[in-house]
């Protein structure tokens, strides 16, 4: 922007209300760029045929230079490539080649997970179906240095990692998964990826259903196995660079910044997950430029790369490039940064009603934002609402535990996830422009709604409302006194949380600085000093809540977010439901209550060499592989020799199951002793947030 354009800005500025400032920066929301943008992003891609822009690929660095860029031509300040390291993966290129059941050679592309195998050229291999690829599936089957082909149900079932593993162990070249259900519904050619989850020695390909279905026919021949060729080249490269795109619109009154994020690494070409959504932000930016809007708080613009992986051999190998943003690149940020708005397939409507996915913390302050939104009926004729808390689906979840309260539109539950997501049917075709004008003009009025705020609109109240409501009992025999303390804390912590934020509501209700100046016990106080005043106690609330995201957010073994006793407290009650049905000599529906404890359905269908792999890696692997989930998973079950006896007793028609039910009870009481220290540990917590709370108090005092 120009400097005359700058002053003209500026002098428009002190003479336009509120009101007419925001409908100014609305009006030159410009989705058609926006949509141009996402499409340009498509250019670079590591398979010629496919696309794929995959973590530390040259693609995706190309793409983070694009972007670098265009940040710079609209008019962003400070541009930076924030350099990070990760484990790279580039996909070039992966053919099948076979005779179907009439002997016509047929030629078929197919995807890939992030593992290694690189041929030279076309090389002939023996291929093996073997059903769901679990251990059961192998008997009588000799794999070794063939290629298996397996039916997967990542949503509903099992992980793409459980039959690679188990393709490894029994000492198969590859696996080749076809997704029967779950993901890649749309249609019988699409192919699907996603994070392997797993080793890079143990390798894995995507087949669609159309062209496995051909290799099928060949097997239902009385052939035990078909001789295919495969020429393909899938790279992993262990600590290699990477680089987070950021770039700045200057705060005029505060070093507070308001982020708006989105990953630009993408499976096939990824128009809606993530292209839309890297559009977006810049789309919003540009408005705001070229409106002259002045903001108070620095927003800053971050496209983010490895959100899809980035890191080899672990259960938590997403959203690398965000954790990375904020746990190494920028540590500072904690305590500065107002907001996250992160952004996820946002031109496609999810649901008939519109969603904002957030933190407790800020699950009030946007609900009274979106009651007040007018939503386009042809966009979402259910309207807006708001939801708490956050999952781990994206990139959000890594930037709200280091401390920054954040927030995506929701896009998770959708029909979308299950037909087109992640595969090559992520285009374009499936565009909605009212949707993607409606979330330009959402995000756009609630980045100008942070950057009034004078106080982060932190509601520790609204968390401790979730721990009250959290806490279920379930044998009977729990500590009672230690449940009643903490509830009786927790309630005495929510009273002060209330009244502070009944107070941070005033103070940002206000309309102006000087009316600012006036709420503080009635009086007057100067500009300089409602400054110190609100900057203190917003430094105290967002200390507050990154206590609460180290105190409260744990993980369970399917990645859900939830507070630290709850794990134990499921665990209780399906343990005694299995501890009750082997009383009555039910051992189907023994297992079936054991199949709902931690991970240990996979100790149903896999080696327990394969079961304890994955378990083993995320009980005792170093923090900088697990990142995000490090230390969120406390407690853990393990019920692979029972589930196994039981197994075999069902079979054999045994009906003896006292060993189990020793066992079993014995893990119950185990469960219930964590379930207590999960309770005490909570109810120091709470004393340490009153503490915090009071302090939060005595600044609004002074």
């Amino acid at each position: 922007m120009s400097g005359t354009a700058g002053t003209q800005g500026e002098c428009r500025a002190e003479k336009e209300t509120e009101e007419e400032i925001i409908q100014r920066c609305i009006s030159h929301l410009d989705t058609d760029y926006s949509c141009r943008l996402a499409k340009q992003m498509e250019r670079e891609k590591t398979n010629p045929v496919l696309g794929f822009r995959t973590a530390g690929s040259h693609a995706e660095k190309a793409t983070g230079d694009f972007l670098y860029e265009e940040m710079r031509s609209i008019g962003l300040t400070d541009v930076q490539k924030e350099e990070f390291w990760l484990d790279s993966w580039t996909f070039g290129r992966a053919v099948l080649r076979f005779k179907d059941s009439g002997g016509k050679e047929y030629t078929c592309q197919l995807g890939a997970y992030q593992t290694n195998f690189e041929t030279d050229g076309f090389q002939e291999y023996e291929l093996v179906y073997v059903g769901r690829g679990t251990a059961a599936d192998y008997k009588n089957l000799d794999v070794r240095g063939k290629l298996v082909l397996a039916d997967i149900n990542q949503r509903d079932e099992w992980w793409i990692n459980y039959p690679v593993y188990q393709a490894y162990l029994k000492g198969a070249v590859g696996l080749i998964a076809v997704q029967m259900q779950g993901y890649g519904e749309v249609d019988d050619e699409a192919l699907n990826a996603q994070d392997i989850a797993g080793p890079e020695y143990a390798p894995a390909f995507s087949i669609s259903r159309r062209d496995a279905a051909l290799l099928k026919d060949r097997l239902c021949e009385n052939e035990r196995s078909v001789r295919v060729e495969l020429d393909a080249c899938s790279r992993v490269e262990r600590n290699r660079p990477a680089y987070n795109i950021t770039g700045k619109i200057p705060g005029t009154e505060t070093d507070q910044m308001i982020l708006l994020s989105a990953h630009y690494d993408s499976y096939f070409d990824g128009f809606q997950d993530d292209n839309c959504a890297v559009s977006m932000t810049f789309g919003i930016a540009k408005a705001l430029l070229e409106s002259g809007y002045r903001p108070r708080h620095t927003i800053v613009i971050c496209a983010l790369a490895a959100e899809e992986w980035g890191v080899c051999d672990s259960k938590y190998d997403w959203s690398t490039g965000a954790w990375n943003q904020v746990f190494r690149i920028h540590p500072e940020w904690q305590g500065k940064v107002l907001a996250d708005l992160n952004f996820e397939l946002p031109a496609h409507a999810h649901s008939s009603r519109d969603a904002i996915r957030c933190t407790y913390e800020y699950a009030d302050f946007l609900k009274k934002f979106a009651d007040e939104m007018i939503v386009p009926e042809d966009a979402y004729p259910d309207g807006l609402t708001v939801l708490a808390p956050i999952e781990t689906w994206s990139d959000d979840f890594s930037v709200a535990i280091s401390g920054i309260p954040s927030m995506v539109n929701e896009f998770s539950s959708a029909e979308f996830m299950e037909t087109h997501y992640h595969s090559q049917f992520d285009n374009d075709e499936y565009y909605n422009a009212d949707v993607f004008r409606f979330h330009h003009e959402l995000y756009g009025l609630l980045v100008m709604a942070f950057d009034r705020v004078r106080v982060a609109p932190v509601n520790i109240g609204r968390t401790l409302q979730a721990l009250q409501e959290s806490v279920r009992p379930v044998t009977g025999r729990e500590d009672r006194e230690a449940i009643c303390i903490l509830l009786e804390r927790t309630a005495e912590a929510k009273k002060i949380a209330d009244e502070v934020y009944r107070k941070v509501k005033e103070i940002n209700g206000v309309k102006n600085a000087d009316a600012a100046c006036c709420i503080h016990k009635g009086g007057q106080e100067s500009h300089t000093e409602a400054n110190e005043r609100n900057a203190a106690l917003q430094k105290q609330l967002l200390y507050l809540f990154r206590k609460c995201q180290d105190y409260f957010v744990r993980l369970n073994w399917h990645d859900e977010v939830l507070f630290p006793h709850e794990a134990a407290q499921s665990n209780l009650r399906h343990i005694g439901d299995a501890i009750r049905s082997l009383e009555s000599k039910d051992m189907t529906a023994a297992l079936d209550a054991l199949y709902l404890v931690d991970n240990n359905q996979y100790a149903f269908q896999f080696d327990d060499e394969v079961y304890h792999y994955f378990t083993e890696y995320v009980l005792n692997q170093e923090k900088d592989r697990l990142q995000w989930g490090a230390g969120r998973i406390v407690h853990h079950v393990d019920l692979a020799k029972e589930v196994k006896s039981l197994q075999r007793k069902i079979r054999n028609g045994g009906q003896d199951a006292r060993d189990e039910l020793e066992a079993l009870r014995k893990m119950e009481e185990e469960q219930l002793a964590c379930f207590d220290d999960d309770i005490r540990y909570m109810t120091q917590a709470v004393d340490t947030l009153t503490a915090g709370l009071k302090t939060a108090k005595e600044v609004l005092d002074f």
